[in-house]
């Protein structure tokens, strides 16, 4: 079996940035880290020279026909999210849908998949600054504003630029498990743990500290490296010496979130990473995660993810 052909469309107005991006993750060689070799093609969705966004002009070898090779198509951004696409681009991606392919739309690109007819009843997102138009242009798409990419089988969409690097992320961790794919994080620089999951668990990076969030910080870095004990409010709040009203409010301050709802994101996300990369057991990763219980922790993965801690890890496995 051939090198997997990944097409991504090009199209007059198209940013440079969001083209590069598939690119960046599917197209460099990386095989000296395990990491497969894809055929990347860009492909012309109207005739060129195609001009962009950064007044620089883009030939490609490939057009639309390239399609109907492809095992996965990327559209990175769409150039005005109320214009509707090209009929023949349009009806090239119903084509690949049809035969099985998958779909990426990153960023605006989610609206040329759902101008295509193919998100209709199904979950998808964009990037925020376009969600109204969106909900208006596709009434019946199960729109979500607030994450960071949805995963929904064959069909993939993002929201903004940097997101699009996080679902294309996601696709590479879905496809050859998560040690390729944090290899290639690491290259670019770029946090894996932004990365979610089918019910779209998103783990928020802490912003600069404010006043006195310097210490709150070093009281979460080492909450993080004991997150198997059994930490709560009162235990974070005593190592950082401040009062649990105190800490209550900084900690929002700085993380926008509650130490309990920090807490399980963190524990998940540990728990993710022991199911993709270990063998133990998962009342051993309850207990490593902090959980306490494999009961405890097969329901709060459901709740967060959709699926059981056994059947996401087989779908790594499988792969």
């Amino acid at each position: 079996m051939g090198n997997r052909i990944i097409a991504v469309i090009a199209f007059h107005g198209i940013s440079p940035f969001h083209l590069s991006i598939p690119g960046m993750i599917f197209g460099e060689d990386r095989s000296a880290g395990g990491v497969p070799r894809f055929d990347v093609r860009v492909c012309a969705a109207e005739p060129g020279p195609l001009s962009t966004s950064a007044g620089i002009t883009l030939s490609t070898r490939y057009g639309l026909e390239e399609l109907r090779r492809a095992d996965t198509i990327i559209v990175p951004t769409w150039r005005d999210p109320e214009e509707t696409p090209p009929a023949p681009l349009l009806d090239a991606l119903r084509a690949a849908k049809a035969r099985g392919a998958c779909l990426v739309g990153l960023c605006l690109g989610s609206f040329v998949l759902a101008a295509a007819g193919m998100l209709e009843g199904r979950p998808a997102t964009t990037h925020w600054l376009a969600a109204e138009s969106f909900a208006r242009r596709h009434p019946k798409v199960r729109l979500n504003r607030e994450v960071l990419y949805v995963d929904d089988g064959n069909l993939l969409t993002s929201a903004g630029a940097a997101a699009g690097i996080d679902c294309c992320l996601h696709l590479l961790r879905k496809w050859c498990g998560a040690q390729v794919a944090g290899y290639v994080a690491r290259r670019m620089v770029v946090p894996l743990h932004r990365q979610g999951g089918q019910a779209q668990y998103i783990e928020h990076p802490l912003p600069e500290p404010a006043d006195g969030g310097e210490r709150l910080s070093r009281v979460l870095e080492w909450a993080q490296r004991n997150i198997d004990k059994p930490l709560g409010l009162d235990v974070l709040a005593r190592r950082a010496r401040m009062s649990r009203r105190t800490f209550t409010r900084q900690f929002r301050q700085v993380t926008g979130t509650t130490a309990g709802q920090w807490l399980l994101n963190h524990r998940l996300a540990s728990a993710q990473r022991l199911l993709e990369t270990t063998d133990r057991r998962i009342e051993v990763i309850a207990a490593d995660t902090g959980f306490g219980s494999a009961v405890s922790l097969r329901q709060h993965f459901r709740t967060a993810f959709g699926i059981s801690p056994s059947a996401y890890r087989q779908g790594f496995r499988g792969r």
